[in-house]
């Protein structure tokens, strides 16, 4: 049924493209703030574990082990002053089903007050705030298949203005391989109904001239689309031995609002008893990506370059082999510096 589900919605996610850039709001939904899944270009849409499948196809969260808890903090376009604070917990509750509970939250930092007096300010500041609330369920349906179904609360603000509305994830993923190395998976994400925004500050007081008296009229803002979005994506994994593991990964994604993208990762992984170790690589392609014009030209739509690269970290301790780990990823950005992303991960086998 989720399959179904997947692909009957798969239609309105592929319409759009490029003639549609900019047209959608709530974007912050297509960052990934996970470190380690970025680090190679999130790519693994077939194969992520854990938490970071929250983002990537939340099907893939069926493969946490008991708990995992993350935390992740992005510094978005080097020289923005643009902050990522991101949380999660995934709790397998049985054999099969894994749940769980993420947040990410989005900070612009302090702008100034202006008004047409005081366009130079003075006056005091606001702080935009995007966020948003995601509870992920996940199951094993065999041991080749799994799917999930992951629903968010999307929440724009500033002092007197917010803007709030919900959408939905499903994925599903297949295994297959002697040694499960073939992955597949397809995942269909930010599916929901229009956002606006609304508050005190779309009102304002106006005076009747015959009268003096004054009152208040309030505005109407426009409504927008979610960025839904249809990934498709594969992966295999060059076992060289009991210990270390290459896994190559593309993946696809046709954006519904913006240009369609090329994926590829490389994760190479060495488990050496009492801790492990990850290098990662990625690079993202899309039309335009090279090209020195901007956007009303045809050209480049986004200020990424489609590199990214990074590494983890972690101990593994105790008789169970939980794990504390660490994740940092860079991602290229121009004109920006870049972004910089590092997590703390725990494992509770």
């Amino acid at each position: 049924m989720l399959a179904a589900t997947v692909m009957m919605a798969a239609g309105p996610a592929f319409a759009g493209n490029g003639d549609r850039v900019g047209s959608a709001g709530a974007s912050e939904l297509l960052i990934n703030p996970w470190a380690r899944s970025a680090a190679w270009a999130s790519a693994g849409v077939s194969c992520a574990d854990g938490l970071d499948a929250v983002f990537t196809n939340i099907a893939g969260l069926a493969f946490t082990d008991k708990t995992q808890i993350r935390f992740d903090r992005t510094n978005w376009l080097g020289g923005s002053g643009i902050a990522i604070n991101s949380a999660g917990l995934a709790q397998r509750v049985s054999d099969n089903s894994v749940i769980s509970i993420t947040i990410m939250a989005m900070t612009f930092g302090e702008i100034d007050i202006t008004t047409v007096d005081l366009p130079e300010g003075g006056i005091g500041t606001f702080s935009p705030t995007y966020s948003n609330f995601n509870v992920g369920y996940s199951r094993e349906f065999t041991n080749s298949i799994s799917g999930g179904i992951n629903f968010k609360v999307i929440n724009e603000s500033i002092s007197n203005i917010k803007g709030t509305s919900v959408a939905l994830d499903a994925g599903i993923r297949y295994t297959t391989g002697e040694q499960d190395q073939m992955k597949f998976g397809i995942t269909l994400k930010n599916i929901g109904p229009t956002m606006n925004f609304k508050g005190d500050g779309l009102a304002i007081q106006i005076m009747y001239p015959e009268t003096g008296e004054f009152a208040t009229l309030e505005q109407r803002s426009a409504t927008f689309e979610m960025p839904s979005a249809l990934n498709i994506g594969g992966s295999y994994d060059f076992n060289f031995s009991e210990t270390t593991k290459l896994t190559a990964a593309l993946a696809y994604n046709a954006n519904s609002f913006s240009n369609d993208q090329f994926r590829l990762g490389l994760n190479y992984g060495m488990d050496l008893g009492k801790a492990a170790f990850n290098l990662m690589a990625g690079f993202t392609y899309e039309e335009g990506l090279f090209s020195k014009s901007g956007i009303t030209d045809g050209g480049r739509v986004t200020a990424m370059s489609g590199l990214a690269a990074g590494v983890s970290v972690d101990a593994i301790l105790g008789k169970n082999k939980n794990r504390l780990g660490v994740q940092y990823c860079y991602r290229h950005a121009n004109p920006f510096s870049g972004s910089h992303t590092i997590g703390v991960s725990i494992g509770i086998k």
